[in-house]
C-alpha cells in the first residue's frame, strides 16, 4: 500500500492521462507513419518509435499499479506532535547552523527542488516518531549529521 497526499495522487492522475491521452496516440501515429514508409527490418524510425511505445507501456503500468495500491491520507487526522507522513518539518543542522525544511512524503511525490524528502530517506526515518526539540544523528553519503527539530506543522 502507499500512502500519500491528496496532491500526489491528483498529480499521478494527472500524468498518468498525460501519457494515455497524449502521448500513447502520439507514439501509435509515428509507428503507423514508419510503417507506412516501407521495409520494416531497416526501418530505423519504426524501430525507434516501438522502443517509445514499450517504455511508454512500461511508464503506464508503473503508474496504474501505484495507483491501484495508493491511499490518500486525511491530513485532519494525523498527530501533529511528532514527525510522520506529511509533516512539514523545521530543522536546523548542528554541524553548520543552516536551517532547512522538508515535508515527508510518499517516495513517489519526494522532490527536493519543493522540500519533499522521501519517507525511507535516511533523514526521514530518523526522524519518524521524533518531536520538537529532539536532536536525531543521521548517516548520510557525505557523513554523519547532526539535526534539531525547531518546529512542525
Amino acid at each position: 500500500m502507499e500512502y500519500m497526499s491528496q496532491d500526489g495522487y491528483d498529480k499521478l492522475v494527472a500524468e498518468l492521462r498525460e501519457l494515455e491521452g497524449v502521448e500513447l496516440p502520439r507514439v501509435r501515429d509515428a509507428i503507423a507513419e514508419a510503417r507506412d514508409k516501407g521495409d520494416l527490418s531497416e526501418n530505423f524510425e519504426y524501430h525507434a518509435a516501438k522502443r517509445e511505445q514499450g517504455k511508454l507501456l512500461s511508464k503506464i503500468r508503473f503508474k496504474q499499479k501505484i495507483l491501484e495500491f495508493a491511499r490518500v491520507v486525511d491530513t485532519s487526522r494525523l498527530d501533529k506532535g511528532k514527525v510522520g507522513l506529511l509533516s512539514r518539518v523545521e530543522m536546523l543542522n548542528l554541524g553548520n547552523q543552516a536551517k532547512m525544511t522538508y515535508t515527508i512524503v510518499s517516495p513517489h511525490e519526494a522532490n527536493m527542488r519543493e522540500g519533499k524528502i522521501s519517507i525511507k530517506s535516511p533523514i526521514a526515518q530518523a526522524l519518524l516518531g521524533k518531536r520538537v526539540g529532539d536532536e536525531v544523528s543521521v548517516n548520510v553519503p557525505a557523513g554523519t549529521i547532526r539535526l534539531k527539530i525547531e518546529g512542525l506543522t
